[in-house]
């Protein structure tokens, strides 16, 4: 039985940690241990977790990082040969761990294994709908215009993938390994995606199951949004340094989807100004989401300006109804992908 290491960051996340920490304790895979990256949080995160007496628990401290330096530092602790990625507001179903194991001890040539995820609100109470990633067929070009893993507490990843991405820097007074780039301190997953599925032979593959428990806060600002596409250019201008054919074709495309997924989250924030703004942009910079992916392109285009024309309380009405229409059709295609 192989052993897993779980790497969890943990940065101002009191409100949650235990039962993230739980959740990863009531796993029917029993063989891992569990590293929390306490990233200088400036709570009660740590103390909290120190009240857990599991020997598999360890607490690794450091100096702020951020999220993708607290992940590096899970990296090289780590003792297992799967590594497993859990962000200290979400949490796990019983058997992720499980079968992501067995997902990748029956596929060799897969190297990052993830599932979908059921969205949650602040208390942890099932928002009904669900990030709904691509499952197979992963393309670099996918990659650059999706985030198919669907967030950082979905995927299972072979330690091998993250020895063929490693390269070394000294940028604390000391030469490290880095897996994850710490320039990012957001869409560093992507930009990590990106490069497995670029300089790597491994595969991307998800199982239909949401396992994980997506967290959605209302902290998000308009704000934010913005330095998130700022972000995603930075991961564009770097893999333009090492693949600059394969930006050159896919950028105006991949462009024109994070415009749309920006539009999305202002449209969940209730910023109709945003929502219009980022989804004009997007169909200004290519038109092919509309042809590639009606539905979803027009549902966010309508839900944009209906945000900004309609009284809220009527709005809220019928988002209501639309998201009890979708989560419905979301759980019929779990299903149904789960019996194929």
């Amino acid at each position: 039985m192989k052993k897993v290491s779980v790497i969890v960051p943990v940065y101002g996340v009191e409100k949650y940690i235990a039962a993230t920490v739980q959740s990863v304790l009531d796993q029917t895979y029993k063989n891992f241990e569990l590293l929390i990256i306490d990233d200088a949080s400036p709570d009660r995160s740590v103390e909290i977790c120190e009240q857990f007496t599991d020997p598999r628990i360890k607490i690794i401290r450091q100096e702020n990082r951020g999220l993708a330096g607290a992940r590096n530092t899970g990296i090289r602790h780590a003792q297992g040969e799967y590594l497993a990625f859990l962000d200290g507001d979400d949490l796990w179903l019983p058997e992720k761990l499980e079968k992501h194991v067995a997902h990748l001890e029956k596929l060799p040539n897969v190297g990052v294994s993830f599932s979908r995820s059921a969205f949650v609100n602040e208390a942890g109470e099932p928002l009904g709908t669900y990030q709904m990633p691509k499952l197979k067929g992963i393309t670099v070009p996918h990659l650059l215009c999706r985030n198919p893993v669907g967030n950082g507490s979905a995927p299972v990843i072979r330690r091998e993938v993250f020895e063929d991405i490693k390269y070394q820097d000294n940028l604390y007074g000391q030469v490290e390994d880095f897996y994850f780039d710490e320039s990012f301190r957001q869409c560093e997953d992507i930009e990590c995606w990106i490069r497995i599925g670029i300089q790597t032979n491994w595969q991307m593959e998800g199982i239909p199951e949401a396992l994980t428990l997506y967290r959605v806060n209302s902290g998000g600002l308009s704000s934010n949004m913005l330095k998130q596409f700022d972000f995603w250019e930075k991961v564009m201008e770097k893999t333009r340094s090492y693949a600059p054919e394969i930006v050159d074709r896919w950028e105006p495309l991949a462009r024109a989807y994070i415009l749309r997924y920006l539009a999305r989250r202002a449209v969940r924030l209730q910023d109709g100004s945003m929502a219009v703004k980022m989804m004009n942009q997007a169909l200004r910079t290519n038109w092919r989401i509309l042809f590639e992916e009606p539905r979803r392109t027009l549902l966010t285009l309508a839900a944009a300006y209906l945000l900004v024309l309609l009284p809220e309380s009527f709005y809220n009405s019928i988002e209501s109804v639309a998201l009890k229409s979708t989560g419905a059709t979301q759980k019929r295609r779990i299903l149904q992908d789960q019996s194929s």
